[in-house]
């Protein structure tokens, strides 16, 4: 299958500085544009990077070249040597599909074939709806590599479509090859919207233009958590988007559920997802800055069963670590008031630069201070789809406390 012209790496012999080597050894997936010292050829994007260490002259690793990234090798292959051809493909993308076998024995037909890093194969998204495959780009490197890569993602997944979607990066820097935002390459696309299942509940992703592959599925254990819950509940469901949680909680016979988000389009879709499932409750939308709807619902006196708040991510680069924490207190403090007695509140977060032993410690902390008593019911990480193999990798935890 030729998705894109015949592009041959080339081989390049890098050695680095003793802290990055230490941090290869201990299987480190990135190398960074100053810890390289010694580099024998200038490198394009894809050239197989080969890593010897400093003294032994024996290589450690081999990872992909990324000259428009400070981060600029991906490692891909650790400890030991291995061809990096169509074989090597097949074994890891064979490997991560074992891993999320068990997840489609639960009437759940959508999930992450290729996560990152986290599958060995760092800037590459796959994402199966139904028999739509999905793969997202966030670093060229991957283009000489298609031709081995998509056959064996199409053969895994069983899917019959296959829609390329590209970082904004990648759509403004260096060649594409003829790959844009949205291309179909395999199949047909009758519609640019695809109905997919999770744990039974149906939802749908818009695979062209919808955010990231056209939905998040990170979430899908604790939105079937709530579902679980919300039988006869009152829920809120905060910074909701397409309806995740509210779909769920509806599904699972809640008989009021308040879909609260900035954006009216993201309601529209909440409302159509809503649609596609069976179920007695009374849906509303709310069009709000969370904030601002959470302090209106609180001077309503408004008050609910289950109160669930999952922002986006607060803290994308360092310097916004300190302001996220302000905003899960606030937002910790806000949803207390909002939970009735013996009612739940669901915090999480998605931003992999607050830990989440420090998240867990600002939600207890401001719903103590709050005064009222609590329980921890459990706290969830990443799904089975989603799993964490580096560090930096892990960004999501959710917190389930239950209010006297």
């Amino acid at each position: 299958m030729n998705i894109v012209p015949d592009i041959q790496p080339q081989r390049l012999a890098i050695k680095l500085k003793p802290s990055a080597e230490k941090m290869v050894m201990r299987g480190h997936p990135w190398i960074f544009e100053n810890s390289i010292i010694k580099q024998n050829t200038q490198g394009s994007a894809g050239d197989l990077a080969i890593i010897y260490s400093a003294k032994k002259n024996t290589i450690l690793a081999i990872g992909l070249y990324d000259p428009y990234s400070p981060i600029r090798i991906k490692l891909i292959q650790f400890r030991k040597t291995a061809q990096i051809n169509d074989h090597w493909f097949h074994h890891k993308i064979r490997e991560a599909y074992t891993i999320r076998e068990p997840l489609l024995k639960t009437e759940t037909n959508s999930y992450r074939l290729l996560f990152g890093e986290n599958d060995q194969m760092p800037g590459c998204i796959a994402d199966v709806y139904d028999t739509v495959l999905v793969i997202k780009l966030y670093s060229h490197i991957w283009f000489p590599y298609l031709n081995w890569i998509i056959p064996h993602l199409i053969k895994e997944s069983n899917c019959k479509t296959v829609v390329m979607r590209l970082s904004r990066a990648l759509q403004t820097t260096g060649e594409t090859f003829g790959i844009k935002d949205g291309k179909v390459i395999y199949g047909n696309l009758e519609n640019d919207v695809v109905v997919f299942k999770e744990h039974g509940v149906l939802f749908s992703a818009n695979v062209i233009k919808g955010h990231k592959t056209g939905y998040f599925l990170d979430h899908r254990h604790n939105r079937k958590r709530v579902g679980d819950l919300s039988s006869g509940k009152t829920v809120l469901d905060v910074f909701s988007y397409a309806g995740g949680f509210s779909v769920h909680a509806l599904a699972g016979g809640a008989k009021e559920v308040i879909s609260l988000d900035i954006s009216k389009q993201a309601l529209e879709m909440a409302k159509k997802n809503a649609s596609l499932n069976k179920h007695k409750g009374n849906h509303q939308i709310m069009v709000a800055d969370a904030f601002d709807g959470l302090q209106e619902l609180r001077n309503h006196k408004k008050k609910f069963d289950i109160v669930v708040i999952d922002p986006p991510s607060f803290a994308k680069r360092e310097s916004e670590i300190e302001k996220a924490k302000h905003s899960y207190a606030r937002l910790a403090r806000l949803g207390v008031q909002l939970v009735k007695k013996e009612g739940i509140l669901v915090l999480a977060s998605c931003s992999s630069r607050v830990l989440a032993e420090t998240f867990f410690e600002i939600c207890e902390e401001n719903i103590s201070n709050s005064g009222r008593d609590f329980t921890i019911l459990e706290k969830t990480y990443h799904d089975t789809d989603h799993p964490i193999t580096f560090p930096e990798g892990a960004y999501l935890k959710c917190g389930y406390y239950q209010l006297v």
